[in-house]
């Protein structure tokens, strides 16, 4: 099922199985995606084999390069910018830097038993308004969509342990994946991201010990690297190219680096694939 509006707005809804799972490889620029397994799903997602039991939903953007390897039964629903921006509705979800442009991360969640029959409930009601053809179609699916993703951050949130977190510390967080996620190829060091937060980097640092394992730092450099990898994997430029699109003036700082975080050289890593 599959909705387009006059302003280039796109959401779709599909029951995947083994005849149309090419969908899950889908591109549409801006666009995001949600999966929900019914069965067991095997991916490969940037190179990395992922299994995910059933009732398993995970959260991709555009830039994830997917590779279906098994699948049986899933859902997805995926739509663009234009007609949902999680940016822009921040206030309403929450969900940016969480499930989605969370920096290196790869969100997912499972389904609590207690939570089946809201997300059960929840898609037929979506499926319904898929099909009606009527002036508040637009207005109805969006609906549907920001209760799906409240929904889903309320899990992530419980099955990561941040409902302990004070919310403007973890909108700090949050707000430092996005900005990550947005500036990376520009800006290598905490101290950029801690200005344009107006806050010190020694305040970034011990929030996020509280946080997770990773520093500020190693979250920028986990997103370059990732980035790097999926260059290097998936297009055909040159290790000097690739370099220069995320941020390094010269090969050979580049090569520092990959080596450093990745434990082999870029030509290395590339003639291993």
């Amino acid at each position: 099922m599959l909705y387009t509006g006059q302003l280039n707005e796109f959401i779709r809804l599909a029951e995947i199985d083994a005849t149309n799972c090419d969908l899950l490889k889908e591109k549409i620029s801006e666009g995001l995606s949600v999966i929900w397994t019914i069965e067991e799903l095997k991916i490969n997602v940037d190179g990395t084999e992922h299994l995910f039991p059933a009732n398993s939903v995970l959260f991709l953007t555009e830039y994830h390069k997917v590779e279906v390897l098994k699948v049986t039964k899933a859902r997805m629903i995926r739509f663009n910018r234009a007609f949902y921006c999680i940016a822009d509705h921040d206030s309403e979800v929450g969900c940016k830097g969480i499930l989605f442009f969370g920096a290196s991360q790869f969100p997912k969640i499972t389904i609590p038993d207690e939570e089946m029959e809201k997300f059960e409930i929840l898609w037929k009601m979506f499926a319904i308004e898929m099909v009606s053809k009527d002036d508040l179609q637009n207005d109805m699916l969006q609906m549907m969509l920001k209760r799906l993703l409240i929904l889903c951050t309320r899990v992530y949130k419980e099955q990561t342990e941040l409902t302990s977190f004070d919310k403007k510390q973890l909108d700090i967080v949050r707000e430092y994946n996005y900005l990550v996620e947005t500036h990376f190829k520009t800006k290598h060091q905490v101290a950029d991201y801690a200005e344009m937060l107006n806050k010190s980097p020694k305040t970034l640092s011990n929030l996020f010990k509280k946080y997770n394992e990773k520093s500020p730092l190693q979250i920028i450099q986990n997103r370059t690297i990732l980035e790097a990898r999926r260059l290097l994997r998936y297009s055909d430029k040159s290790i000097k190219e690739i370099a220069y699109e995320i941020g390094y003036e010269d090969i050979q700082s580049f090569s520092r680096f990959f080596k450093k975080v990745e434990g082999s050289s870029p030509s290395e890593f590339k003639k291993a694939m």
